[in-house]
């Protein structure tokens, strides 16, 4: 109280002008028009100003509600894709019918946990396992194209041989335009780059070519996104052509990914199994 008294006392005139001006300040702008508006438009800005910054606040926060929702579109999206069956779907991409038989694939989805792609054989884990019905040999691929194959599973986890892999992973794939396919491996140099190859050096290429998968495999449905082709050479060796691929996915980005379930795998490997039982029987 005596600080207070003190300060008054030293300061009194400078304070006592401070209120006058205050005064001042206030008879002007509760009888003027003009300066009625300045002050409303300035209200008006700042509780703009202020709001935004709410806005945002809260879209921040509903970010994760907002990213599920679409992964679940995502989701619906490629069992529409890739779900039905080629026979009964010739053209398909362009599903018209979403009641028939012909399902063949479905799709979990989940998110890397560890990822590599320096090595020469590159693995990632991904935050799904037999819980959730994910086992080896399944596909995995990721909003942008293939990404690996699963190799083992715990109860939780799943670990995936990632696409760049030195000789450990052969992905059957195909030229969009005109059907022909081969094979894609990764030679070790680049992590943006595949090579396919088996392609005849008669078939028509351009740079830009869209390259898929080929739906010849019980891994991948036909139609996923591969990447585009960046350059190509007649491989002097085996006559036929050496496509480079540039991946569709950025394998060092990697985040949100879908297993691929093939719900007929079984009935496949049951037939192709019989094939074996002859070629043995045969020798």
């Amino acid at each position: 109280m005596g600080f207070l008294l003190r300060l008054f006392s030293k300061n009194g005139l400078f304070v006592f002008f401070i209120f006058l001006q205050l005064i001042a300040v206030v008879l002007i702008f509760s009888r003027n028009s003009m300066q009625q508006s300045w002050i409303a438009g300035q209200s008006a800005a700042f509780n703009s100003w202020v709001s935004g910054y709410i806005d945002e606040g809260a879209s921040y926060l509903k970010l994760k509600q907002t990213n599920d929702q679409l992964i679940a579109q995502n989701k619906s999206l490629m069992m529409q894709l890739y779900g039905k069956d080629a026979a009964t779907n010739p053209e398909f991409r362009k599903v018209h019918d979403t009641v028939g038989g012909g399902q063949i694939y479905t799709f979990v989805d989940g998110e890397i946990v560890f990822n590599s792609i320096n090595r020469k054989d590159n693995y990632f884990t991904i935050n799904r396992g037999k819980r959730d019905g994910v086992m080896p040999k399944m596909g995995v691929m990721a909003p942008g194209g293939i990404a690996g194959i699963v190799i083992n599973t715990t109860d939780s986890f799943s670990l995936v041989q990632s696409i760049l892999s030195l000789n450990k992973i052969k992905i059957n794939a195909s030229l969009k335009k005109s059907g022909y396919f081969g094979t894609l491996t990764w030679r070790g140099d680049d992590s943006r780059i595949m090579h396919l190859s088996d392609i005849p050096k008669y078939v028509p290429l351009q740079v830009g070519d869209t390259i898929v998968t080929d739906g010849k495999s019980a891994i991948f449905p036909q139609g996923i996104m591969v990447g585009k082709i960046a350059g190509y050479e007649v491989d002097s060796k085996t006559g036929f052509w050496d496509i480079s691929v540039e991946l569709s996915e950025k394998m060092g980005k990697l985040n949100k990914i879908y297993v691929v379930k093939n719900l007929k795998k079984a009935e496949v490997r049951k037939i192709e199994d019989t094939l074996q039982a002859t070629i043995k029987r045969e020798k």
